[in-house]
């Protein structure tokens, strides 16, 4: 329940199938030290979507699991109210996510989705 006149962020859905994550990767690239985000227009009015991958060569599974938490939880607390609708956002973490200030992965987070080209 909203605290004061706070507006209530709904979460994005999540891409769960390997053909929706491929069909992102024709989208707009966004590299940073921390992430690659993958953009994709579908030119609708659906609510945006995203999927998180970490590839192997970050590290095992604890490390990969540990970045990917770090991302869904940036995305949810900050970077959820800057997604437009109609696009998709898959997040390719890197491993510097786990040594980075978490305020500063939300504002990079925040910065990359809000970019345009």
């Amino acid at each position: 329940m909203p605290v004061s006149g706070d507006s209530v962020i709904m979460p994005p859905a999540r891409l769960r199938k390997r053909e929706e994550f491929l069909a992102v990767r024709r989208g707009d690239k966004r590299r940073g030290r921390l992430f690659l985000l993958e953009v994709l227009d579908r030119a609708d009015t659906a609510p945006p979507r995203v999927g998180f991958t970490v590839t192997k060569k970050v590290g095992n599974a604890v490390v990969r699991n540990r970045v990917r938490r770090r991302l869904k939880e940036a995305v949810r607390v900050d970077a959820a109210r800057d997604m437009a609708a109609g696009h998709d956002y898959v997040i390719v973490g890197r491993e510097d996510v786990l040594t980075a200030p978490f305020a500063q992965l939300a504002d990079e987070l925040s910065r990359r989705i809000r970019q345009r080209r």
